[in-house]
């Protein structure tokens, strides 16, 4: 099935704050290079099916790149972002924007720290989400409520894994591949409990980002370095696309993080 994304163009991209793990300024980046991995990764979706839509990068906001936190959409409803840290509150704005200028009407402005797709991720008849690090587990009731569909709450316990798309990932409507370590111990239970066929990730591939991927059901576009679950995605019948964008990992970010899928296309 041809998906919608929308992603931002890393025109503005820099390390000139600390706000995870993965960050350090003093080490910089190379946007020219950060452009490149970009539109590689458009290529690859584009010559999947997939339509890709742009949000105009806005000056001064090097991570408006990570599109995916900019909100969380399903069945056309726009749930907004509501950002952590200062550094990035003008992009939930931004997002929202330009939600409301391509015509959709059901947007939710969110009263609660949330950081869209990073932490709310989206199957067929649920949607798994994040908390420990950035979002506010008030958002997943807020959420719930706006969506109308079942929010099942997870707890992040790994500084590294600061949002649940940097642990997990859809591999379809009804299955995840994630990496246990990164949850806590109850949430590991919830989460055998609800996909026992799940693909379980190594802390090697998940350190590289190899679950900050994206699946359209039967091909994952998913960071090159994941050796190891690439050879396991291929094995359960996934087509795999490698993709490399380690400049903006510089940043904590990997192919889903520049990736907001639109799910409804009202409006678009």
């Amino acid at each position: 099935m041809t998906r919608h994304y929308l992603m931002c163009r890393p025109d503005h991209f820099a390390v000139e704050y600390a706000i995870n793990p993965w960050m350090h300024p003093e080490s910089g980046a190379d946007r020219e290079v950060a452009i490149r991995q970009w539109e590689t990764l458009r290529s690859a979706y584009e010559d999947l099916g997939h339509r890709v839509s742009l949000i105009d990068p806005v000056e001064g906001l090097p991570d408006m790149v990570f599109a995916a936190n900019g909100a969380l959409v399903v069945d056309g409803r726009v749930y907004g972002a509501r950002f952590t840290h200062p550094q990035r509150a003008a992009e939930g704005p931004a997002y929202l924007k330009w939600f409301v200028d391509h015509g959709y009407e059901r947007v939710r402005d969110a009263a609660f720290t949330n950081e869209g797709e990073g932490d709310f991720l989206t199957l067929d008849h649920l949607v798994l989400a994040g908390t420990g690090f950035r979002t506010d587990i008030t958002a997943h009731k807020e959420a719930q409520e706006f969506l109308g569909r079942p929010v099942v709450t997870l707890q992040l316990v790994d500084p590294r894994f600061y949002h649940l798309d940097t642990a997990l990932f859809p591999l379809n409507g009804h299955n995840v591949a994630y990496f246990p370590g990164a949850f806590s111990p109850g949430s590991q239970e919830v989460l055998r409990n609800l996909f026992p066929d799940a693909v379980v990730a190594s802390e090697d591939d998940a350190a590289v980002l190899g679950l900050n991927a994206v699946s359209d059901g039967v091909n994952v576009v998913i960071n090159a370095e994941a050796a190891d679950l690439q050879l396991e995605l291929k094995r359960r019948g996934f087509e795999v696309i490698p993709v490399d964008l380690s400049e903006l990992r510089k940043a904590g970010g990997g192919p889903k993080c520049c990736t907001l899928e639109i799910r409804g296309q009202n409006g678009a």
